[in-house]
């Protein structure tokens, strides 16, 4: 489900070097479909990059799980930075993409993702509402 490879150790699978953009560039390894041929790659084997060390040159590679644990208060679904970003990638969404989707700006999104704000309980309603109409799958912690 998980696995963390150097760059020296992907080169060898590969049996090509990787491209100095990949040891110097975080976008590089971004998880996202559109004008990135390796990203299709590692998502069309049902991995996302989870990890990334430019520093030691290694990257985590993670299989998504099928249902995610929620937190609830009441009826109100908690969502926190790692249930939002799987929803996103589950959905093969850009930030920008789920940003549409909830008619609120990217950088909120982002913020939500890296947890220096969580949404509020309305918003929560909303990324509930649209998750289930998606078809994301969850189930309330004991």
């Amino acid at each position: 489900d998980e696995v963390t490879l150097t760059f020296a150790e992907l080169e060898a699978l590969m049996g090509q070097p990787l491209p100095a953009s990949a040891r110097t560039q975080r976008m590089w390894w971004g998880n996202r479909r559109r004008g990135a041929v390796q990203a299709q790659a590692w998502m069309n084997a049902g991995f996302h990059v989870e990890g990334l060390d430019l520093d030691h040159q290694q990257v985590t590679f993670r299989k998504p799980k099928r249902i995610y644990e929620v937190n609830r208060v009441g009826n109100t679904i908690l969502w926190d930075a790692e249930l939002i970003k799987a929803f996103r990638q589950q959905m093969d969404w850009s930030q920008a993409e789920l940003a549409d989707q909830l008619n609120m700006r990217q950088q909120t999104i982002s913020e939500w993702e890296t947890g220096l704000y969580a949404p509020t309980r309305s918003t929560s309603k909303l990324l509930t509402l649209v998750a289930e109409q998606a078809g994301f799958k969850y189930e309330t912690k004991e």
